[in-house]
């Protein structure tokens, strides 16, 4: 037995021995917790947007989401441990409804039981020394969220047991020797512990509100009183942050999107779908291993003050190993009005021997400075301002057309989405809000006259959420303009904010709905030409979360047609797909999205052989590094050695597939301009 070994066990019997009665007191409900969880039912039952029925059946998928988010990788708990608390699975409704909440405290109080003495399992493997070979044939399963509850511990020890060899071998690969290996995860492991043991009533109330809460909707949940101060983890960081929104996925925290104008996004190193592994900051050496940690957590870490530096172990979206990690720094700062505000620039075209010229203006988000506009001044800053200077602007340099480039534009202000859709219409309907009670409120622009008249384009991808689907879908309804790009993200319900007697409620209360009657709710917007994407939409947007409410329609409204952009599609599309069918970025663009499609079918486990694993990385990115080089080699640009290397480059030099999106949206809105004209 090692020393360290030794040490700890000593340490316990001690523990054990003296402090046995706190060791083992388990949080108990509060009374304030036990009326905040009858008010959230009430809550559900009669304010949200769905008809919600707190029953039986509802109660049995209650009692399987409470697990899910508990142990769902079915990593901890036994076949046993969930049938000794299988009663629960009838009486969810009554729990809520009562308050009484003792019992789903004690199924919490066995899973932090089995995972404590699990975490106190793998120190003492790291105590002994990890012995293990990578010459066999064995594989760990990436994603056991459908697998059965194992039968016994010796089960969820040969499971371990891959799970730590396959942590050993990850960072082997890293090329660390057997004490970093052992000192890392030792590192990782000890911290779970000491935060698992920190766990307290309001953590484990949060736990299962959360699940009872997203079983109605994916927007719906509890905020407990502390969590009502960042309003909600999953949108924002603090405005002195990085500028992300970041959710938990397994053991992981992944990116969901960046903010616009904010620092991530200014930086450049960080991307949809990235996963943060550690954290660190300017002034110390040693970085945080974050694999485990609360999303909560995690976000304190990265929040600091403005101007400080943090550093980001991340694993890029792409990469086909969690040993593919790169750490980048990102300087904290404010997101600033002027870094999310509107700008245009102009897209010369050369076609049949003449000079042509399509505006571009970049809308990041839908933004209004509130205090500016409540106290009454005159120049107050907002989209539809903004966007108008740029339109008169883009109009004094003749420009034949302009495109909205709404690319991840993830919403904001809705009476700037109404607002700035008047500027391209002369009045109108916009958008229908249904209520709870199925009462339709319709909102629209009602000032006369438009502000341009031209050719209009709106490219959007699938992070275009909320107010850019509203947008979006009303200039497709109106045959105002051309929809390019991808499916957006899909979310079109409205959520408010309800006080409780502790903590607070974020209840979905509203749906959208386009003028033609459909909702913009799980579906978004289908563009009438489709690029190909790097986002790949089984990963992110509204119907990827579980228990989004479905999309559905209304009565559509009366309303009239400005153009027919429809009766050119068939020409349209079929010019789009000669140019793009020889352009080396919409190649790239077309053999990334298969590959990741590939990737997400296939890559279901991993070898935990060291040669065979190491020959898959290398093949996997090997494909991936012929990809950028082929893309690289038709541009004239300089061959890379690693594909990692392609991030955080500069934009121009590069010439980064992304960027060919929009000059073919100029292309595409160049070609309707001219079919118009001959007709």
């Amino acid at each position: 037995m090692s020393l360290i070994a030794a040490i700890r066990q000593l340490s316990a019997l001690v523990l054990v021995l003296t402090l046995s009665t706190a060791i083992h007191a388990q949080p108990e409900p509060s009374d304030a917790q036990r009326q905040a969880a009858t008010e959230v039912a009430e809550s559900l039952r009669y304010g949200h947007y769905a008809d919600v029925s707190l029953g039986k059946a509802w109660s049995r998928e209650a009692f399987q989401r409470y697990l899910d988010v508990l142990d769902g990788q079915r990593a901890y708990l036994t076949q046993a441990d969930v049938d000794e608390f299988r009663g629960l699975e009838r009486r969810l409704d009554d729990v809520l409804y009562d308050g009484d909440l003792e019992p789903v405290f004690a199924l919490h109080s066995r899973y932090q039981q089995r995972l404590e003495s699990r975490l106190n399992w793998i120190l003492d493997r790291l105590d002994e020394g990890l012995n293990y070979t990578y010459d066999d044939d064995d594989r760990l399963e990436l994603d056991r969220d459908e697998a059965p509850w194992a039968a016994s511990q010796a089960e969820l020890d040969e499971l371990w047991h891959k799970r730590l060899k396959n942590a050993a071998l990850s960072q082997i690969l890293n090329d660390l020797d057997d004490e970093q290996v052992i000192d890392n995860l030792r590192q990782r492991y000890e911290g779970q512990l000491s935060r698992v043991r920190q766990t307290n009533s309001e953590d484990i109330f949060g736990l299962f509100m959360a699940a009872m809460t997203s079983t109605i909707d994916p927007h719906t949940e509890y905020m407990s009183p502390r969590q009502g101060e960042s309003f909600d983890i999953q949108m924002r960081l603090s405005l002195e942050g990085i500028g992300a929104l970041l959710q938990s996925e397994g053991e992981y925290v992944k990116v969901s999107s960046l903010v616009p104008g904010g620092p991530a996004e200014r930086a450049g190193v960080l991307e949809p779908a990235d996963r943060i592994i550690a954290v660190g900051q300017e002034d110390e050496e040693e970085m945080v291993n974050v694999i485990g940690m609360r999303l909560d957590e995690v976000v304190d870490l990265i929040r600091g003050p403005k101007g400080s530096v943090v550093r980001l172990d991340v694993v890029p979206a792409q990469a086909v190993d969690m040993t593919r990690s790169r750490v980048v720094e990102i300087t904290r700062d404010t997101v600033n009005l002027e870094d999310q505000a509107a700008s245009s620039e102009v897209v010369d075209i050369r076609r049949d021997g003449h000079n042509h010229r399509v505006g571009v203006i970049k809308i990041p988000t839908f933004y209004v400075d509130f205090d500016a506009w409540q106290a009454g001044e005159d120049e107050y800053r907002s989209t539809t301002r903004d966007v108008a200077r740029e339109v008169e602007s883009l109009k004094e340099q003749g420009v034949d057309g302009i495109v909205l480039d709404l690319r991840n534009n993830g919403g904001g202000a809705l009476q700037e989405a109404n607002s700035l859709i008047g500027l391209f219409i002369d009045r109108g309907p916009t958008v229908q809000v249904r209520d709870a009670r199925g009462r339709i409120s319709l909102y629209g622009d009602t000032e006369s006259g438009s502000l341009y008249e031209g050719p209009l384009g709106v490219l959007v991808n699938r992070l275009s959420a909320s107010a850019s689907e509203i947008f979006a879908g009303a200039i497709q309804d109106y045959g105002r303009g051309l929809v390019l790009g991808n499916r957006t993200f899909g979310k079109g319900t409205v959520q408010t904010i309800n006080d409780l007697s502790h903590g607070q409620v974020k209840l979905t209360r509203a749906k959208f709905y386009r003028i033609s009657g459909e909702s913009t709710q799980h579906r978004g917007v289908e563009p009438d030409i489709v690029f190909p994407s790097l986002l790949d939409p089984e990963i992110i947007g509204e119907s990827t979360l579980d228990n989004a409410l479905e999309w559905d329609t209304v009565r559509a409204v009366q309303y009239r047609n400005y153009g027919e952009p429809w009766r050119y599609l068939e020409e349209l599309s079929a010019r789009h797909r000669e140019r793009v069918a020889s352009h080396p970025n919409f190649i790239y663009l077309e053999s990334q999205a298969e590959l990741a499609r590939e990737l997400r079918e296939e890559q279901t486990s991993v070898s935990l052989n060291r040669e065979q694993r190491q020959r898959e990385m290398e093949e996997l990115e090997s494909r991936q590094l012929g990809l950028e080089n082929d893309r690289r080699r038709a541009l004239g640009l300089e061959l890379l050695d690693d594909w990692v290397d392609a991030r955080g480059e500069d934009q121009e030099e590069s010439e980064p597939a992304e960027h060919a999106k929009l000059l073919e949206s100029a292309e595409v809105l160049l070609d309707y301009t001219l079919l118009s004209e001959r007709r």
